[in-house]
């Protein structure tokens, strides 16, 4: 669908400046007087600086107050956090050691990050939202809105915590999970104890009963909430996390096609594996429709364009994150939605803060509206040759710069660095918010052993067009050593739908054009450090299996399992490999 023009500003009028950080220091000063009595607040050394100055000034003073924040805190990153965050995995875990750790209270759960690059997982306590923001658009919650939602739900937990609580006779569990999870457990007040007695609850417009959220299985998941998704006409939006989570999810009902559409027909509920304790459950919601099932079989599996809207005639929206990881696999979402459906971005957030809306009057699929209501952000000029602790407020901020997003946040991180490099695209009339682009990692690249620094946008762009061009539709990529021949190259592993390009002859050589346009990779060539990239196609299915294999390893959500661009696992590389069907 075709998207309106823009109303951005290219700049703030000094009126709108003055309002923008009226409104900024009123958020800031909320989470950091509230959080300043926290553990972290008044015993890590990073903000001594911090409360030396309070104590020598007017802590009634709210300038005074802002005015020693933004002198005093310096830059964070994980470290500082992690020995009190530490404290929830102890043995036993009592409720004062915890208390107050971060922000005020205990967290309802532990949100953790994705673990795409593999490293070791982080955790961030998550705080109970105030009840005026618990349907707040910024949050993941279930969809309000006419018909059904086609919106898989996956509860799993990584793990539940016991903390005892100051009585010694009670204890309280707390679960650790991905922050999506966290956030609609949050919002629909489902505890972890009586996950099982809420089996039987259906939640009015959604596709899905709530027992599929409890199954572990990753096939048995996606293929429940398919047959359930295909037997129901009325859906009116689709809603994954990620755009590569909705093309797993087409690729079993590719593979399962036969078997889900005799399922329908019927009234069975397939046998899969680890899904004893729901099958009663789905059997009951579960009924006989021979009509939707000759109307399936009429229509045929996933792969003609506009296939979605054959399936269900209302369909008007697809919400999802197509950036980033998520960018290679539009083009399939893209040809399966039809131009009649509108692609959202649900918002920009990482699991340390919610950080950006969907910004309506401009591209709601990339472009986002920065609102401190889970956190403030400042930002680092990544190009900029001052100091690295030189932080800009969002009214200083140019249109066209890209900087890097440093949050202090609701649940109690101070000035922490993400990661991301974003653009500024310009400010919001109403109120000045600057109006954002997501980028890349800032760490996002692949060193090959000598320092090469394409960032994992430039990488994703150069197959994804290169695909388009030569290839064929793409599915999904990764990135690897291709240490084969010296020097070593940007070794591409793609997976395709449909059939082969007719001009994969010329797929390398497009690829390494459009590497050559960054600087850096075009220096190092000439240098002779590398060579041009490479391209490997793997058979079908290797992506949803290598998610449903991490998945299981890591025992986490469904939804939260991230393609990494550039893959440094050795063991996974290895698997990816065995699975080359073709070079390029």
């Amino acid at each position: 669908m075709s998207h309106p023009d823009t109303d951005l500003l290219n700049s703030l009028s000094p009126e709108l400046s003055q309002r923008l950080k009226e409104l900024t220091d009123q958020a800031l000063l909320g989470f950091i007087r509230t959080n300043f009595a926290s553990q972290f607040a008044q015993h890590a050394p990073e903000l001594a600086r911090f409360r030396e100055t309070i104590a020598h000034s007017d802590s009634e003073d709210d300038i005074q107050f802002l005015r020693s924040f933004r002198e005093s805190v310096p830059i964070t990153d994980y470290e500082p956090y992690r020995p009190y965050i530490a404290k929830f995995f102890t043995t036993p875990c009592t409720e004062s050691d915890v208390k107050n750790l971060l922000a005020p209270g205990l967290p309802c759960c532990i949100a953790m990050s994705s673990m795409t690059s593999g490293k070791s997982v982080k955790t961030f306590p998550i705080y109970r939202l105030p009840p005026h923001l618990l349907h707040h658009p910024l949050y993941p919650s279930l969809p309000r809105f006419e018909g059904s939602a086609l919106s898989p739900s996956s509860l799993g937990l990584w793990q539940v915590l016991k903390i005892c609580c100051e009585d010694g006779q009670s204890s309280k569990m707390l679960t650790v999970c991905s922050a999506s999870v966290a956030y609609l457990r949050m919002c629909m007040n489902w505890d972890v104890e009586h996950d099982m007695d809420r089996l039987d609850l259906w939640v009015p417009g959604k596709t899905d009963p709530y027992a599929i959220s409890l199954v572990k299985s990753y096939r048995a998941f996606f293929v429940l909430n398919a047959l359930f998704a295909l037997i129901d006409r009325r859906v009116t939006i689709i809603r994954f996390l990620f755009a590569s989570v909705f093309v797993n999810f087409l690729h079993y009902i590719e593979k399962e096609w036969t078997l889900l559409v005799d399922c329908i027909e019927k009234g069975i509920i397939p046998d899969m594996e680890n899904m004893d304790h729901v099958r009663e459950t789905l059997e009951k919601h579960f009924t006989p429709n021979p009509l939707r099932a000759a109307e399936l079989r009429e229509i045929g599996p996933p792969e003609i364009q506009g296939w979605a809207v054959r399936v269900w005639p209302d369909l008007k929206k697809f919400i999802g994150v197509t950036g980033g990881s998520a960018a290679a696999s539009v083009p399939k979402v893209t040809h399966i939605l039809g131009p009649s459906v509108e692609i959202q971005a649900p918002c920009y957030a990482s699991t340390e803060c919610h950080i950006a809306i969907s910004y309506s009057n401009g591209d709601p699929n990339t472009d986002f509206k920065v609102i401190p209501v889970d956190g403030v952000t400042e930002y680092l000029d990544v190009h900029s040759n001052e100091p690295s602790e030189r932080l800009l407020s969002a009214w200083e901020l140019v249109t066209g710069g890209h900087y890097e997003p440093v949050l202090t946040t609701r649940n109690g991180l101070w000035r922490y660095r993400i990661g991301d490099v974003v653009a500024v695209k310009g400010f919001a009339p109403d109120d000045g918010s600057p109006v954002i682009n997501y980028l890349h990692r800032r760490d996002g690249s692949l060193g090959l052993a000598y320092g090469l620094t394409c960032t994992e946008s430039q990488l994703t762009n150069a197959i994804i067009s290169t695909s388009k061009r030569c290839i064929g539709q793409i599915i999904d990529f990764t990135i690897v050593e291709d240490d084969r021949d010296t020097p070593v190259a940007y070794g591409y592993l793609v997976e395709i739908g449909g059939e082969i390009g007719k001009d994969t002859k010329m797929a390398t050589q497009q690829t390494f054009e459009d590497l050559m346009k960054s600087d850096a990779f075009c220096i190092t060539f000439w240098q002779g450090k590398a060579r041009k990239p490479t391209i490997r196609l793997v058979e079908r299915g290797t992506f949803a299996e290598y998610r449903r294999q991490k998945c299981d390893k890591m025992n986490i959500s469904m939804g939260q399992v991230k393609v990494p661009i550039v893959l440094s696992d050795a063991t996974f590389k290895e698997w990816f490999l065995q699975r080359v069907i073709m070079e390029l």
